[in-house]
């Protein structure tokens, strides 16, 4: 492992808006807040953040030429009741199917409701990242995190274990990446890596050895790089973040 996973992040003009949306559909609740960043925490351990991006261009899934680049997906007990309370909180509905339904949430970030009748709660099931090869991209996450390859498909694969903050990777025949911080190309979402900062050198050339990138972009506790596919994440460590 070089870094653990700390936050997804998803970019939003109206940081509030969202964070309202998933506290009322899904229970999330707030753990911090500022005027650019507020940071909730799920009922089933997730970390999850609405970053201010007043420059915020929506994904308009499946349109290849706007792509989501990641999507949620969470696990609710009834597909169709989740969907029309998410409609009436102010999402969109996009796709119905037998075991789950696809919606934008206000933001226009799309996420999947996935029927598990087993559990009363709405919880997250993983983060799922767009890539051109899901074999490359879950290798480099797997080796990034220490989370191992769980499953493997054509076109798709998973790192971690079920109900351990899994990371899911589906394969995307026209995909675009991000050209951040080109408002044109957006990041849409991106993940933040905990590291120590003791450890932060050997950490990033051990990053850039296994394939990502630098961005000239940083702070006094984070870095950012991008991975094989083109996606930001940063690096950050505890500085009183």
């Amino acid at each position: 492992m070089i870094a653990e996973l700390k936050t997804v992040a998803f970019d939003a003009r109206d940081i509030g808006a969202e964070a309202d949306f998933y506290t009322a559909l899904a229970g999330w609740s707030r753990a911090w807040t500022d005027d650019d960043w507020i940071t909730m925490f799920t009922p089933d351990g997730w970390r999850i953040a609405f970053q201010l991006a007043p420059d915020h261009v929506p994904p308009r899934w499946p349109d290849p030429a706007h792509p989501q680049q990641a999507h949620l997906d969470l696990r609710v007990p009834d597909i169709d009741a989740a969907a029309e309370k998410a409609v009436a909180l102010g999402a969109t509905l996009l796709r119905r199917t037998d075991t789950w339904h696809t919606l934008a949430d206000p933001a226009g970030h799309p996420f999947d409701l996935c029927l598990h009748e087993e559990d009363p709660n709405t919880t997250v099931m993983g983060v799922m990242l767009d890539c051109p090869d899901a074999k490359v991209l879950s290798t480099f996450y797997s080796e990034l995190t220490g989370k191992p390859i769980t499953y493997e498909a054509p076109g798709a694969a998973m790192i971690g274990e079920d109900g351990k903050r899994p990371i899911l990777f589906q394969q995307v025949e026209e995909y675009h990446a991000p050209q951040w911080p080109d408002p044109g190309h957006p990041q849409q979402v991106h993940l933040d890596l905990l590291v120590e900062r003791a450890d932060l050198e050997s950490a990033e050339q051990a990053v850039l050895g296994i394939g990502a990138t630098r961005l000239p972009a940083g702070g006094d506790n984070w870095r950012v790089y991008a991975d094989p596919a083109g996606k930001p994440f940063c690096f950050t460590w505890e500085d009183g973040s």
